[in-house]
Formats: C-alpha cells, sequence, structure tokens
C-alpha cells in the first residue's frame, strides 16, 4: 500500500463547499451560523461545510485522497475540545500559542518543550490529533501523530469528545498510524471503533506520486515492451504495471501503484514530471478515446484530469515550460591514476559542494560523493577506488567512436525518428563493447585490482559527470556491472565496456535531450568497489520525510528488502518494507506504510538494532552533507545500503551511495 499525503486533487476548498449541502448533516447537528474561513476553530463541526472551512491537507497522512481538522483537548481546567482551522494553523503548536496561552491560562511553551511533553508527557496539557476524511473510502478517521505516546485512555477520551461534538462523531473510526500507536488499540473500550491503513487503502483507485501539469500525446505501451518500443521526451505513457525502467516521457500513468522511491517515481521528481497511478488505467476508455492525441494532463492532490488540446498549443507550452539546461561540469582529463576512493576529493576542504563539483570533473558525480560518503565518521562504506574519465576519453578516441557519435547526432534520420535513434544508438553500444582496449589502461587496472583486491569479485559503477549534480542526478539511466580477474565468465574488461557503452543507452540519450545538455560534453567515469553478490538485505533511504515538504514533520523514509531483491525496480506483485522512521523523535516510533511480500506476516526485513544503526547512519549523512545541500526549506540525500555478512555472522551495514534527492 502506499503512505501519500497529496494523492487526489482538491482545487479549492469554495468549490467542495458549493458541491454540498448543509441539509446532509444529522438532525442532531447544524451548520454553526457564524463559521467563517477565518474562524479560529470551531467547538463543534455540525456540517459538512464546517468541516470544508476548517480542514486542510493534511501534513502527512498514509492514504490518499485525505482532508483533515487538526483537534485540541485542553485539559487545563475540565475538557475543551476544539476544531482548529487548519489552514490558517499548519501545526497544533502555532494554533495553541496563538489561543490558549495567556489570559488566565498557562503559557504555552516554545516549539521544542511543547513538542516533548505535548506527545510524549503523560501529564501534558494537550491532547493533540486530527479528524481526516478519507475520500475513497469515504471514512472519517480520528488519529494521532505516529510518535504521540498518549495512552488508550486519552484517545477514548478524545475520541468520545469528537463523537459528541460533530455531525460523523457515529461514523468515526481511530485509524493507528504507527506500529507504537498500534500498541494502544487492545486496551481501547469497544466504542471506539478502529479502522488499520490496508482497510482505508483497499478503497482507493488514485495515486499520485508526483503532482503536476504538462502537455504531451498520448502513448499506450505495455511495460514489456519499453526495451523496443521509442518512446519521446514529448510522449505521456499510459502503462499496464509499473516498469522497472522508462525513458523520459511527460507524463506517467501505471495500472498498479507505485512507491515513493520507485525508480520512476524518483525520475519524475528528479524531471518534474506528472506520475500517477490509476487502477484500471490500461483499459480505462477515457483515457483509450484519447490515443495518440495531444493533451494536457493535471496530476492533482484528489483528481486527475485530461483534456484534448492542438499540437501548436502543445508545443508553444512546451517552449514556455522546458527545463532550465542543466549546467554539466567540464571534463578534468589530467587525472590518469586509479585513485583510491578517499583522495577524490579534499575531504578537509571547508567549501564540500566546491569540493565535489571539482572532483565529479575528473571522476564523476558518483565517485565525488562516494569519496565525501568515505570521509563521515560512523558510516560504514566498502573500500572503493575511482578509473578517471581520461580513460573513457582514450578509448572512444582510440577507437574512431568520438567521429562517429558526432556525425550520429547530426544524421538528420537520427533526429526526426525516434526508432532511428533507438537503433543507431543500440548499434553504437553494440561495437563498443566488443572493441580493444588500451593495453596500458588494461595493465593498470589489473595491477590494481591484485595488489588491492586480491581475489575480489568487483563492481564497477557508472560515474559521469552528468549525474548526481544538485537539481539532477541522472539516477538509473546507466549502467553498473560486476567483474572477477578469476572468473572467466566476468570478465573485469567487459564489464568496462558495459560501463562505458551505457552512456549512449537510448534514454539517458533521451534524459540528456530533455536537459538540453550536450552529448559530447559527457564523460564516463566509475566507481570501483567489491560486489555484493549475495546480500542479506538491500534498501534505499531519503534523510528527510518525502511525504512532508513542509518540513515540519521530519522523517527518514526506508525502502527496504530482504536479500537480493529490488526495491525500486521490483518484480511484478514484490512489494518492500517502506517505514517512516521519526529517528529524532522521542521513542523513535515508525510508521510501516507496506509490508514485504518476501517475508511472513507479523515479521520485518530489518531488525529494531538494524534500522537504529541505519537511522545512526542516516543522521550522520543529513549532518555531514548539510553544509553542501541544505540551504532549502526541504532537502534530502538518497541514500543507497546493504546489510551483508559471510555465513554465521551477523550481517554488517554498508552504505553504498549518497546523492542529492533530486527536486
Amino acid at each position: 500500500m502506499s503512505y501519500q499525503v497529496n494523492l487526489f486533487s482538491y482545487t479549492l476548498a469554495a468549490a467542495f463547499i458549493a458541491s454540498i449541502a448543509c441539509g446532509s448533516s444529522s438532525a442532531e447537528f447544524t451548520c454553526d451560523a457564524d463559521a467563517t474561513s477565518e474562524s479560529a476553530f470551531l467547538f463543534t463541526v455540525g456540517c459538512e461545510e464546517d468541516f470544508a472551512l476548517m480542514a486542510s491537507q493534511p501534513l502527512n497522512a498514509s492514504i490518499p485522497g485525505a482532508r483533515s481538522i487538526k483537534t485540541v483537548i485542553d485539559r487545563v481546567d475540565g475538557t475543551d475540545l476544539y476544531f482548529q482551522n487548519s489552514n490558517t494553523y499548519l501545526t497544533h503548536h502555532e494554533f495553541a500559542s496563538n489561543n490558549l496561552s495567556g489570559q488566565g491560562l498557562p503559557v504555552v511553551p516554545m516549539l521544542a518543550d511543547f513538542s516533548l511533553s505535548e506527545y510524549s508527557s503523560a501529564s501534558r496539557r494537550f491532547v493533540l490529533g486530527a479528524v481526516t476524511h478519507y475520500e475513497g473510502p469515504n471514512v472519517f478517521a480520528y488519529e494521532i501523530a505516529p510518535y504521540d505516546t498518549a495512552d488508550a485512555e486519552m484517545v477514548a477520551s478524545a475520541y468520545n469528545e469528537i463523537v459528541e461534538h460533530s455531525y460523523f462523531g457515529k461514523e468515526l473510526f481511530f485509524h493507528p498510524t504507527s506500529d507504537a500507536v498500534e500498541r494502544i488499540v487492545d486496551a481501547l473500550p469497544e466504542s471506539v471503533q478502529v479502522i488499520s491503513t490496508e482497510e482505508l487503502f483497499a478503497g482507493i483507485d488514485y495515486q499520485v506520486l508526483n503532482p503536476g501539469e504538462s502537455y504531451g500525446q498520448i502513448r499506450f505501451v505495455a511495460a514489456d515492451a519499453l526495451e523496443t518500443d521509442a518512446l519521446t521526451f514529448r510522449d505521456i505513457a499510459v502503462l499496464d504495471r509499473v516498469p522497472n525502467d522508462i525513458s523520459v516521457v511527460m507524463g506517467i500513468i501505471t495500472e498498479g501503484f507505485q512507491t515513493p522511491l520507485s525508480h520512476v517515481n524518483v525520475l519524475s521528481q528528479n524531471r518534474g514530471t506528472p506520475n500517477m497511478a490509476l487502477r484500471g488505467a490500461y483499459q480505462n476508455a477515457e483515457l483509450r478515446a484519447l490515443e495518440g492525441k495531444w493533451v494536457r494532463l493535471t496530476v492533482g492532490a484528489f483528481e486527475y484530469s485530461v483534456e484534448e488540446v492542438t499540437q501548436a498549443e502543445a508545443d508553444a507550452w512546451w517552449e514556455a515550460n522546458k527545463p532550465d539546461e542543466v549546467q554539466v561540469p567540464g571534463m578534468d582529463l589530467s587525472a590518469t591514476d586509479l585513485r583510491d576512493i578517499e583522495d577524490v576529493i579534499d575531504l578537509d576542504a571547508e567549501a564540500l559542494l566546491l569540493a565535489v563539483k571539482t572532483g565529479t570533473r575528473a571522476f564523476g558525480g558518483k565517485a565525488a560523493h562516494y569519496s565525501a560518503l568515505s570521509g563521515i565518521a560512523g558510516v560504514p562504506s566498502p573500500k572503493a577506488f575511482s578509473i578517471p574519465l581520461f580513460y573513457y576519453m582514450q578509448f572512444m578516441e582510440e577507437n574512431g567512436f568520438d567521429v562517429r557519435a558526432q556525425a550520429m547526432i547530426a544524421d538528420a534520420a537520427f533526429q526526426n525518428s525516434p526508432l532511428e535513434r533507438r537503433a543507431q544508438l543500440d548499434a553504437l553500444r553494440a561495437d563498443m563493447k566488443l572493441a580493444p582496449v588500451n593495453a596500458d589502461f588494461e595493465a593498470l587496472l589489473l595491477a590494481k585490482l591484485e595488489a588491492d583486491y586480491p581475489g575480489t569479485r568487483m563492481r564497477f559503477r557508472s560515474s559521469t559527470n552528468a549525474e548526481d549534480l544538485d537539481g539532477f542526478t541522472g539516477a538509473g539511466l546507466y549502467t553498473s556491472k560486476s567483474g572477477d580477474p578469476g572468473d572467466n565468465t566476468a570478465p573485469v574488461l567487459d564489464a568496462v565496456r558495459d560501463v562505458w557503452a551505457s552512456i549512449w543507452n537510448y534514454r539517458a540519450f533521451e534524459e540528456r535531450s530533455f536537459r538540453s545538455i550536450d552529448h559530447t560534453a559527457v564523460g564516463m567515469a566509475m566507481l570501483v568497489h567489491r560486489s555484493f553478490p549475495d546480500e542479506e538485505v538491500n534498501g534505499v533511504a531519503l534523510t528527510n520525510n518525502p511525504y512532508d515538504k513542509s518540513g515540519l514533520d521530519p522523517a527518514f523514509y526506508i525502502n527496504v528488502q530482504f536479500g537480493e531483491a529490488s526495491v525500486v525496480q521490483p518484480d511484478p506483485g514484490v512489494t518492500t518494507d517502506q517505514i517512516i522512521y521519526y529517528y529524532d523523535r522521542p521513542g523513535q516510533p515508525s510508521v510501516f506504510v507496506a509490508h514485504s511480500s518476501l517475508i511472513r506476516e507479523g515479521e520485518r526485513v530489518l531488525t529494531v538494532a538494524q534500522q537504529r544503526e541505519l537511522g545512526d547512519a542516516l543522521d550522520a549523512i543529513r549532518t555531514y552533507f548539510t553544509q553542501a545541500y541544505g540551504t532549502t526549506t526541504w532537502w534530502a540525500m538518497d541514500v543507497e545500503f546493504k546489510f551483508d555478512g559471510e555465513p554465521g555472522e551477523e550481517p554488517s551495514l554498508f552504505v553504498k551511495q549518497a546523492r542529492p534527492f533530486g527536486q
């Protein structure tokens, strides 16, 4: 299932209000005649109009199609219930500070003290929560924060107060928002109706992973055909399932639901293109009627729309909205040594971002960031070295591939036909994989492996000067390959050539074209470390909460899977453990957005100790890279990790990558 805040579109509160009538309310309640959108709070929500006036899209919600009113129970003198205006006051603290502080009431403390006491203390003044209406299943649910330690008595008392003061009270459920909150469910009285996240999610048909608007040509493509089909960056793709990979397109509509760190969603966020899921999309009559036509796709928080437009309108929109040209760091070809990773950048540099950019010019973005990672205390990363861009350029020039690539790019048929473009790129890559490699470079590489990594199967990972840049990750565009000097079935030079050739992947070429990147200005270096053929756990994580771009509900997001099964490109029907990990909150609670389908029900991929160890590493990574990327309200590092160990040993954490997450 999915934990996503903005999965249905809600255009304006006025539109919602206009579509409802107070007459639908229970006979016990009536609308508040004095209520307006300027009201700070209501004591009673008597009708749908009252709810619409006070409700906002939640900062962090696990189910699509949600609007929410924050609730405050003030226990200082009896029990007073406030339905706060959640548009005017985004947080409980803001509301309490402005309305329930002083003038005969106790002074509300500063945010840090408020958060510590009001979510954790048994003697707290306030019981804080929210009533959320989930549109898909048409359920009203009372919720407390995932990290709130309120006991069953507090929750039941608040629930009962809301039941007595709302038109939806008889239909109200309590929805546990985390594994920690679930622990109090058995202690709740039978009068408190409980609903699980799984039950809520069963009523959802539409999911938005990346909201936005774009113009393009509707194309229906089976995910299995993406390797041979030639989608362009002016297409909007409707897919029968979530694909493992996709070239750049103007928008994505998948029939299967996605995870926030699914490969296609990371790509969509990096590109700034709409991405949504719709059950039955591939056979949807409305979409099928527009096949091959130019359309405007709008993906909103509660709904989507697809409207036919002219090609002229689509062309005009593209010219006005095409992404800014990505400035690729120039190539530094002066570095010719196979450099140990800790020496790729200056780890003592005062300006980390400048040091990374300097290293990127010679060793690519992946190796430069990995070099920075290697210097963070408490973050275990495999021993590694980097092959500089120089040897890619040498290979291209000695085999005439540089001249061939320039002629190919200038060819009119290549420019005008996506199928011809794919065919020529495929042919170039095939020839590169068979071409000779400079003998001196071969000797240098084999000597390095024999001296520093004897008898070790190695992973050769792409590291161009046009990836892992601030604002453009290039995630998944290029190939990584394993090679072993002692295994004739996996020669080292075959791995090297495969990685070099991947710079001319069709999808990579289209992505660079979409970003107006000069293809001839891109070079391929490599990050090289031991391979992990039998890891026990693999995963990716973000050092911030992707469901809360406001920054008011920080957490780590972890997407993790048992064994070698992919977390970003899972097989159809395979799910992963997806966790919102409130590392900075007391008790460090976890929200399980979804559970792995590869383990028994009730189990988890990471042990509690492993999750804490990972959290410590993510915290160190977040702190270290703040000096380079922490200048905006919301930012995150995208981290790849493994837990691996010899048979009979406790698996150890290895962090394999940390790069700025594409926005």
